[in-house]
């Protein structure tokens, strides 16, 4: 029988051999990538436990401790369980000094920015997963949920406020990064306690999606005065309404609205996530879009290089849970982010293993809680890798 009745098939063939080509070439290109990633988190791992405080478990200050519990995620965050490991004894000491700072309300906190530190320490004891913390989790889920704001009539979303989590006591009202950080805490909780919470009490996750959405410059859901509909801020998101960290921007008709920036525009579409919103509501639309075409690694958009490793780690989080591959750069190609991250943060890492910001805004000159924003950052690259 002649072969070449089966010519037609060779585009097929070769198509195959192509198409595994290709496979194993990305293959090949992500482990690659994910040994650099281990190595960059090794030498970081190093150098983060070194600055534990050997007395008392903890890292910075004792009145905050946040900074421990993320050091807490990044280390058992790490994607080699036999690295981590070696640090299971000071592991042990950072969340004994979590514990210490359980408050009789169920916070997790000391000297204020009560909900700020009992959302990341709640994380990092949910990560955890030891059964003896469970009330510890309850507790802190509790406290967090008595956080959410309802200003004015009880039950109703009629302040602007209402809905979202601020710093606590001396923070009146809420904003979206303490928000988002409060309802990732709450889902994960929500996640891991199942059918036996039996605390009736919960977030109204609505009223929680009504601040959000008061946060987003899109004027088809949101119509106070400050929302912009120049195309540079359609989908974004600010600080809190009538607040943007990026300013303002001036219409030609004299008209003031506020700018989006990313780190923020990331925490909304965080928030929507934690929220189970439908992928094609018209606010999740509009933040992708947003997101897409702002897409940035060299800086925060907006707000340049202030915030950057907080605008990393949300930024990770975010397109890794909505499953996002690729965003459009300025000239419209497909980028890879996960590449395009990684590649910075190594470039970005110090010899001796840590990160800092040139700029101190938001606290961001703290090696510790820059090193452990980035290891955050690249954890989630890998694990989405």
């Amino acid at each position: 029988m002649s072969c070449s009745k089966f010519s037609f098939l060779w585009p097929l063939v070769l198509g195959i051999i192509l198409f595994n080509s290709s496979l194993s070439s990305y293959a090949s290109k992500n482990r690659s990538l994910k040994l650099e990633i281990e190595r960059s988190l090794d030498k970081a791992l190093s150098w983060l436990h070194d600055e534990q405080n050997s007395t008392g478990g903890h890292w910075g200050s004792t009145e905050y401790p946040a900074l421990t519990a993320l050091a807490m995620r990044a280390t058992l965050g790490h994607p080699d369980q036999s690295e981590s490991q070696k640090y299971q004894d000071q592991v042990h000491q950072g969340f004994k000094f979590l514990r210490s700072k359980v408050q009789s309300d169920g916070g997790i906190y000391g000297k204020g920015l009560a909900s700020y530190n009992t959302s990341i320490s709640l994380m990092a004891f949910l990560q955890n997963k030891d059964p003896m913390d469970e009330s510890i989790i309850r507790g802190a889920r509790r406290f967090l949920v008595n956080q959410q704001t309802d200003f004015d009539e009880k039950g109703r979303t009629d302040n602007l406020f209402d809905g979202g989590v601020g710093y606590g006591s001396t923070w009146a009202h809420s904003d979206l990064s303490n928000t988002h950080l409060a309802m990732e805490a709450l889902f994960y909780a929500k996640k891991t306690l199942g059918t036996k919470e039996d605390d009736p009490l919960g977030l109204d996750w609505q009223a929680a999606i009504s601040f959000v959405s008061k946060c987003q410059n899109l004027s088809q859901t949101n119509t106070e005065e400050w929302v912009s509909t120049h195309k540079e801020d359609r989908g974004g998101f600010v600080y809190f309404p009538g607040k943007s960290m990026a300013g303002e921007r001036t219409d030609e008709n004299g008209t003031v609205s506020l700018r989006s920036y990313g780190s923020m525009s990331y925490a909304g579409l965080l928030s929507f996530i934690y929220a189970e919103m439908e992928p094609s509501d018209p606010r999740v639309l509009a933040v992708k879009d947003w997101l897409n075409h702002n897409y940035q690694i060299d800086e925060n958009p907006g707000m340049g290089k202030q915030g950057l490793f907080y605008y990393y780690h949300t930024m990770s989080k975010a397109l890794s849970l909505a499953g996002i591959d690729s965003l459009k750069g300025s000239s419209g190609e497909k980028k890879d982010w996960r590449q395009d991250l990684a590649l910075t943060l190594f470039d970005l890492q110090s010899n001796e293993g840590f990160w800092v910001n040139d700029s101190g805004r938001w606290w961001e000159k703290d090696p510790v809680l820059v090193t452990c924003y980035a290891m955050l950052a690249l954890e989630r690259v890998y694990y989405a890798l």
